[in-house]
Parts: C-alpha cells; sequence; structure tokens
C-alpha cells in the first residue's frame, strides 16, 4: 500500500486530490456493499468516482483506490484536520451532477507528464535527479529543466551508463562533471562507481528517477536502479520512479539468471525478458529483499496513466545510442546474445541490432563493414566484412525472444582457428549461465531450448505477479 502525507494540507495538495477524483469523471454511483477500513470510524459507502477508481472517506482518512489488472490497489491519504473530511464529502457528493471535459480512456500519458503527482512530493526537499536524454516531457522539455523551472532544489544528477546526454558507447567509462545548460553537477554511476557512494547523497532527501528501459535484463538501468535503492536505502532517501512503458512488456521469456553469473548485466534471478515496467521491477527488488544485507528502501512509483502492458507506446528518445529505433528495441533481446559471440550485431553501421554478420559465416547473402560512429568509436569488428541477415526490414513485434537467427549463426560458422563463443564467455553472463552455450554446442533444437525454460518461467511469474501494478 503506498501512503501519501497529507497531515499538512496546502491548497496544491488538494488540487492533487480533486484531479485524482476528475480524471475521467462519470456520474458517482454508490456501491451496495460498504467497505470498512482498518483504523477508519464512522465509515461511510465506497463511491465510485469513475469505473477505475473509488474513495472511501472516514472521519480520519481518505482512502484512494485505483483498479490494476482487475483489482483495487490503496492509497491512504491522512488528515488531521477532521473538517477537511467533511469538505471533502461535501465535493464529492456533488460529482454526479458535474459534466465536465475529460482525457479519454485511451489518453495515456507517462508519470513524468503528471507533475501534479510528483510535484508536491519534491517541495522544499533537496532532490537528486537520476536522468538522461530520455528523461522528457511530451512537449520535449527535459525532466530537470521542468524542475528548475518550479523551483524545485536539485543538488545533482545522476548519470547512467552512456551519460546524462546519452552519447558514450556500451561499456564506455563515463566521467563525472557540470551540466552546461543548468550548472548542476553530474555524478557518473557508470564504471568503477556503479553505487552512489554516500558523500554524493550526502544532504539529499530524495533522488527522483526517470530513465527509460527496455525491459531486458542485460540492459544497465535496472542495475542503476537497484543500486540507487541500496545506497538511499542505507543513507535513509527515498527514492521516487517516475514510470515508463516497457517496449517488452506483457510477456516473459528466456533462460534464467544463476547465481554464479551475476554481473551487472544481470543482478537478479529473473529471466531475459522479465514484463515489467522499471517502476514495477523496482517494487519487484524492494519486496523481494533484493537490496543488500536485505535492507528495504523507501520506495514510491509514480504511475502513469491509462498504460496497458500489452500495448505499444514508443520511447521519448533513443535510450542509447545503438538502440536509435523502434526497430532495434524489437529485435534487441534476440539479437543481444551475438554480443558473447563472433558476430557483430551492427554496431558501427547505419543499423545497430537491426543487422548481424561475421566474417566466417560467408554462406549468407547480405554484407555490411562495421566502422567508427557516434556510440560505437571502435566497434567490434571494426573494418572487416561480414555476413549476415539485414533485418530492419522485420516487420513482428516479437512478443518471444526468437532463437532462429542465434542458432542459423553458430550452424553456418566455419572458422578452426577461432571458437564461435568470445574466449571470456560474455555469453554466459548475457545468458545467465553456461547451459544456453552448451545446448547450442549439442545441436539442441528451439524447441528443445524452450522447454528448458519453462519450468523457470512459470516459477518468475508467480514472483512477477506479485508487483503488477497496470493491467495485462
Amino acid at each position: 500500500m503506498e501512503r501519501v502525507d497529507f497531515t499538512e494540507t496546502s491548497p496544491l495538495k488538494l488540487e492533487i486530490l480533486f484531479s485524482m477524483a476528475l480524471l475521467e469523471p462519470r456520474p458517482v454511483e454508490i456501491v451496495i456493499k460498504e467497505t470498512m477500513m482498518p483504523n477508519a470510524t464512522e465509515s461511510l459507502p465506497m463511491w465510485t468516482i469513475t469505473l477505475e477508481r473509488l474513495f472511501l472517506l472516514s472521519l480520519e482518512n481518505a482512502i484512494f483506490f485505483e483498479k490494476y489488472n482487475g483489482k483495487f490497489k490503496s492509497m491512504i491519504l491522512s488528515f488531521k484536520n477532521k473538517t477537511l473530511v467533511f469538505i471533502l464529502l461535501i465535493y464529492f457528493s456533488s460529482i454526479p451532477f458535474i459534466k465536465s471535459q475529460s482525457p479519454s480512456k485511451d489518453c495515456f500519458e507517462t508519470a513524468t507528464d503528471r507533475p501534479e503527482l510528483y510535484l508536491p512530493l519534491l517541495k522544499n526537499k533537496n532532490v537528486i535527479v537520476a536522468a538522461n536524454q530520455t528523461s522528457l516531457l511530451k512537449n520535449k522539455k527535459h525532466l530537470v529543466d521542468f524542475l528548475v523551472e518550479n523551483n524545485i532544489k536539485i543538488k545533482s544528477i545522476f548519470a547512467p551508463e552512456h551519460g546524462f546526454r546519452g552519447t558514450a558507447d556500451a561499456g564506455e567509462h563515463v566521467k563525472s562533471g557540470v551540466d552546461k545548460k543548468t550548472g548542476l553537477p553530474i555524478v557518473s554511476l557508470y564504471g568503477d562507481n556503479k553505487k552512489p557512494k554516500a558523500e554524493y547523497l550526502k544532504g539529499a532527501d530524495v533522488i527522483l528517477f526517470d530513465i527509460q528501459d527496455v525491459g531486458v535484463r542485460f540492459y544497465t538501468y535496472i542495475s542503476t536502479l537497484t543500486y540507487i535503492m541500496e545506497a538511499a536505502a542505507e543513507n535513509n532517501i527515498e527514492v521516487i520512479v517516475l514510470d515508463r512503458p516497457n517496449p517488452h512488456d506483457g510477456y516473459t521469456d528466456g533462460p534464467m539468471m544463476r547465481d554464479k553469473w551475476k554481473s551487472f548485466i544481470g543482478l537478479h534471478n529473473v529471466p531475459v525478458v522479465y514484463g515489467l515496467t522499471i517502476g514495477e521491477y523496482g517494487k519487484m527488488v524492494n519486496g523481494e529483499k533484493w537490496l543488500k544485507n536485505n535492507v528495504t528502501a523507501k520506495y514510491t512509483v509514480i504511475p502513469m496513466l491509462n498504460y496497458h502492458k500489452q500495448k505499444r507506446y514508443g520511447v521519448s528518445d533513443k535510450p542509447s545510442p545503438n538502440l536509435p529505433n523502434d526497430k532495434s528495441i524489437n529485435l534487441y533481446p534476440s539479437l543481444c546474445f551475438f554480443e558473447g559471440t563472433q558476430v557483430s550485431v551492427g554496431r558501427g553501421t547505419d543499423l545497430p541490432f537491426q543487422v548481424y554478420g561475421s566474417p566466417w559465416t560467408k554462406n549468407f547473402a547480405y554484407q555490411f563493414t562495421p566502422k567508427p560512429t557516434e556510440g560505437a568509436k571502435d566497434p567490434f569488428l571494426n573494418g572487416k566484412l561480414c555476413y549476415g541477415e539485414n533485418l530492419s526490414q522485420y516487420s513482428k513485434d516479437l512478443r518471444q525472444l526468437n532463437l532462429e537467427w542465434l542458432l542459423k549463426s553458430y550452424k553456418n560458422y566455419k572458422n578452426p582457428q577461432q571458437d564461435y563463443f568470445l574466449k571470456n564467455l560474455f555469453f554466459d553472463k548475457l545468458a545467465g549461465s553456461d547451459e544456453l552455450r552448451k545446448q547450442m554446442i549439442a545441436g539442441k533444437s528451439e524447441k528443445e531450448i524452450r522447454e528448458s525454460w519453462k519450468k523457470d518461467l512459470e516459477n518468475f511469474e508467480k514472483i512477477r505477479q506479485k508487483y503488477i501494478v497496470y493491467p495485462n
């Protein structure tokens, strides 16, 4: 249960409460069955404000319910001023007669575009913002600039892999510095400093996290969020996540991460595709006690409006240099295994994560040559002619990993002097264990490989279901 403290009331907080009720306004209907809540005195009947939202008013609390995945989850709005509750009761009782314009149920908004829900939580607080180039409002204004305009006291910026402006190569060491536009200090959370040090948190009250993820285990932004949560818990600092769409939401697939192979590209025992938004993922990390020493962070998710896990919404900006568009993001979970092999995924071309090929798979017709580019200063197989496939016209919206390309490439690889898999066995870190590599060597079919994932995926689904916030 998420708790928002309204004990110190203000016109702005009232406005937020009223806006919750007025989203998609409908005639009020009395629910026949009364619902009694803990600590409620002289409970009143529950009223439906919309098909998705409910309010229960008592002398001490207003309990706000929002319907997700067929169930109502509650948020308690606590008051010391009991007179205010009676005012609210009168206000809500008048709603049946209100006929106002409102967003349709198809009107989608990211959490960043719902400032009425998060600005009050930041007022008079010292805030650290974890952000990058994807931290945009729908008008393309950057979150940091928006917060500065609204007089939020920003202490510093935490930048993930690829940096605050998102131009660094994958794995490139990103230096700390200063944002030229705002003059705010930037602390890199990549390289040797993946977890915020206590000195960087000194004086902070809140860490506000707003970074577009892609919903895949080896994409490092969920690891950055984990380390932020861990450091925040150790230093008694709240973490607020502004939720964004997961472009691979609504399904789970792939091999499970095993403890022996955990790293920054896979900190938790989850499958390659885990089917949670980054806000939901953080709730799972907290709820399953996956932070170091079983600490629990003070953690709040600001939800999106009208988000559905089976729909696809696109992204505000490319989440990293080599995922430039929806096509590359769609193919990413299936093609990233190649990063542990002698096969290029198109880094250093105009089609990163939309092509694959190797100098030693000459049976393929398509050819390309990786060359240095922004975001791929020294691409794998730089300057070498590669033979493979061009998937840039692949139109299927993938809802499972496609192993066909990996298995086809492996079977066509011919280089007796060099093994298909890199010597450092980075492939195993990507796959979560050595099992997939050994299955490929043994000549297992895609069907057999998928069957080996089934039990782990079923067990993970039991965990995942506990943290789903949105309709699935």
